[in-house]
């Protein structure tokens, strides 16, 4: 019998020829044509053609890779996927045994944790823990059979049965507050006597640590995903984030060390968009719709300069280990680049020189992130998302770029994909991301596109996304094939990447210490009771709102409408600051409706920072032969002794000037501006507290987000005035940002091509 040939011996055998077997093989590259191979099988050839081709599928599909050790970054659904299977998806149950989990048993996993929406949001306004929600998600993929009955003797139908009870159990979300283990038990639909003894055994005392453990006993009363407590009771008990991690996916048959955080540090995202704005929160980034493509993300961790964070050992051991490296498709700016902003990380991937690096291309742009390319876009299609785009941006958010982090980019083919699928996808205002294959490789990169899909779930679901199965089939390829190719010719992309500063939280302070300080400060203030978890929603929200701002504010009152005694002649908000008693006032009328109200609130504190700082507002008219030509604004100042305002001297007197009021040279005091009596005019307070709120959340403040759309028109520079206007509009954000919010630190200006006026 003859001896079966390596992938690599029947591949150099068959390019040899100078028309080779490959060729036969669909048009791409070498990697592309040997995927295609393996997930499809050999194309309609003659017998004995197809016979070599069938043994070179055979040997590509069947390398061994039982001792290969691989890491994959990312976050949530899509690192998740990759790994074993969405294991928040209904029809999870039915097929959890697969992806890179199977194919390659020793995979790690390092999750992203900045997420700071939804059930883990509630968990970090009382708990100085890192995000655990992508930990759980991820950590309930990674169960592998192999390990069910390694540990507790399970096999077949049993195996997915355990499986299916733990995806019940684990995604189980609860809005009403359960009155006792048994009782939430129920709600789930979950019976621990059917899983084997002592895995329901260890999870009927993780629940009861979350009705006997004070900390968690009161996050029963707000809505959460029940696996995240279980993963907190865990950490608990073992009164430690990483054993805990462990502890739990040892309970429930995955590796003990398949899922890492990326650090233990408390951290939060904050996004810079283009324009300047500076947002922070990964949730509130993730609702934003500024109009403009994010210029670059910092993660800010909760750390002391003392104690600067750094990734944790197991993490660094694992990545010094791997001979495989991935980066999961998925957000973008908040997945792949917040693991690499923790100082180690992306140093240790390049000094593994040995691993084979690969990224997975995201299929579809996102809203709010990838749905418009950074710079002049490409071509007739400037809104367009492309690889190249993706690659630019991570260069420009990783300490040192791109450099060494990867050689291969994974690209989900679209080529053979029904039209009709992709237009109806188009409709939800999902588009792809697309390859651009030379500027890719300009760049430095190879680009390899394959059909990562189930053709079972275009032709039973009309769902195009990334196939567990074939992602681990094609990288297994991949390692089978990795001395038969050589390595891309290196990054070209211009630049150093981002600054390798750590960005720490100036007060040091974790998600649940800010919460903590946000009650105690509102109960120092005059606020009706049902006001309290209303307003501390906001400021939990809005995390760029400094406790500072509130120096200048007694209290927030409510007024009924016979006791409104603020003319409307400027506007029609329903809420104003009140210099002379120090209170914002509010209608209650508008108070049942969460977004007016929060709006309303947020110009009034606005309002607040200019505090009283005016003595007097008069509007006199302009006559000229008997004809009103429009009326002066003027504004006297109150002397800078008796002034109460958040803004030194040389502050007020910029914001002042930006909002084109001017200064009289015989009196410092003393602005005017001549209004057109066809012109609308916005008082500086008014505009002030408007600009406020819409820089912290621009949905719902339309004035001023028309105001500032002027910075995305194309510039002709044929009209000086639109380029001044632009100017003035820049300048404001700018103020906003540096002064207001007091974001000074260098990493957090934009970027020098990212100007708008």
């Amino acid at each position: 019998m003859t001896e079966a040939l390596s992938a690599s011996e029947l591949i150099a055998r068959m390019g040899d020829a100078r028309f080779g077997l490959l060729d036969l093989l669909p048009e791409g590259d070498l990697a592309e044509k040997l995927i295609d191979l393996a997930l499809s099988g050999p194309p309609p050839v003659p017998a004995g053609m197809a016979t070599e081709l069938a043994c070179l599928n055979l040997a590509l599909n069947a390398t061994e890779t039982r001792n290969v050790r691989v890491v994959v970054f990312g976050g949530g659904t899509g690192l998740s996927n990759l790994i074993g299977g969405d294991s928040r998806n209904p029809l999870w149950p039915s097929d959890p045994f697969q992806g890179l989990k199977e194919v390659f048993p020793h995979t790690q996993a390092v999750v992203c944790v900045t997420d700071d929406g939804g059930s883990t949001g509630e968990l970090l306004k009382d708990l100085p823990l890192i995000a655990l929600g992508d930990i759980r998600h991820v950590l309930l993929s990674s169960i592998r059979q192999e390990k069910l009955h390694e540990r507790y003797g399970l096999a077949g139908r049993e195996a997915l049965q355990a499986s299916a009870t733990l995806h019940r159990l684990f995604n189980h979300r609860f809005e009403t507050p359960p009155s006792s283990p048994h009782a939430l038990l129920g709600d789930a639909d979950v019976n621990l006597a059917a899983l084997p003894e002592a895995m329901g055994q260890g999870l009927a005392s993780l629940i009861e640590t979350i009705f006997s453990e004070p900390q968690l006993r009161s996050q029963l009363s707000r809505p959460h995903c029940l696996g995240n407590l279980l993963l907190v009771a865990a950490i608990l008990d073992a009164k430690e984030e990483m054993a805990g991690i462990s502890r739990l996916a040892e309970l429930i048959g995955a590796n003990p060390e398949a899922v890492l955080p990326c650090t233990t540090t408390p951290a939060r995202l904050k996004v810079l968009y283009g324009n300047g704005v500076l947002v922070s929160g990964e949730f509130k980034s993730g609702r934003a719709r500024r109009g403009y493509p994010v210029d670059r993300v910092f993660v800010e961790f909760a750390a002391q300069p003392q104690t600067l964070p750094k990734a944790p050992p197991q993490v660094l051991a694992a990545i010094n280990q791997a001979d495989i490296i991935l980066f999961a498709p998925g957000s973008l700016f908040t997945s792949i680049v917040p693991i690499l902003q923790v100082p180690g990380i992306a140093q240790a991937i390049r000094d593994n020189q040995g691993a084979l690096k690969m990224l997975v291309a995201n299929l579809w742009a996102q809203a709010g992130e990838t749905d418009m390319a950074h710079g002049n876009g490409h071509g007739d299609h400037p809104q367009r998302f492309h690889v190249s785009d993706l690659l630019g941006a991570y260069h420009r958010n990783i300490p040192g770029g791109v450099e060494g982090l990867f050689s291969q980019i994974l690209v989900l083919g679209l080529r053979d994909i029904p039209g009709s699928i992709l237009q109806s996808y188009a409709l939800e205002n999902k588009v792809p991301i697309y390859l651009d294959r030379d500027k890719v490789r300009a760049m430095g990169f190879a680009p390899i596109e394959a059909r990562l899909y189930a053709q079972a779930d275009i032709e039973q679901r009309g769902v195009i996304q990334h196939d567990p199965a074939s992602l681990a089939a094609a990288v297994r390829v991949m390692w089978a094939i990795r001395d038969s190719f050589g390595e891309a010719g290196g990054c070209q992309l211009a630049g150093l990447g981002a600054r390798t500063e750590v960005l720490l939280d100036p007060l040091g302070q974790t998600a649940s210490q800010r919460f903590a300080a946000i009650r105690e400060r509102l109960h120092t203030l005059a606020i009706a009771e049902e006001l309290h978890p209303v307003l501390a929603e906001i400021f939990w929200r809005h995390g760029d709102i400094p406790l500072s701002h509130l120096d200048g504010v007694a209290g927030v009152v409510l007024l009924d409408r016979e006791e409104w005694s603020r003319a409307q002649e400027w506007d029609t908000i329903f809420s104003f600051y009140d210099p002379i008693d120090r209170l914002i006032k509010i209608r209650k009328e508008i108070f049942p409706e969460p977004d007016q109200f929060e709006v309303g609130f947020l110009i009034a504190l606005g309002q607040s920072l200019l505090g009283n700082y005016a003595e007097e507002k008069r509007r006199l008219p302009v006559e000229r032969d008997g004809l009103l030509l429009g009326y002066e604004f003027r504004l006297v100042l109150r002397p800078e002794a008796e002034r109460r305002c958040f803004f030194s001297p040389t502050e007020l007197a910029r914001f002042l000037d930006l909002v084109r009021m001017r200064r009289a040279i015989s009196d410092p005091r003393l602005y005017t501006r001549l209004v057109n009596g066809e012109e609308g005019f916005t008082p500086p307070g008014l505009i002030f507290g408007l600009t406020y709120a819409w820089y912290l959340d621009n949905r719902h403040v339309c004035h001023v987000e028309y105001k500032m759309s002027i910075n995305r028109m194309m510039s002709c520079g044929l009209i000086p005035e639109q380029q001044r206007v632009a100017g003035r509009r820049q300048a404001m954000i700018d103020f906003f940002r540096t002064v207001v919010f007091r974001y000074t630190a260098v990493q957090l200006q934009p970027s020098a091509d990212q100007g708008l006026g």
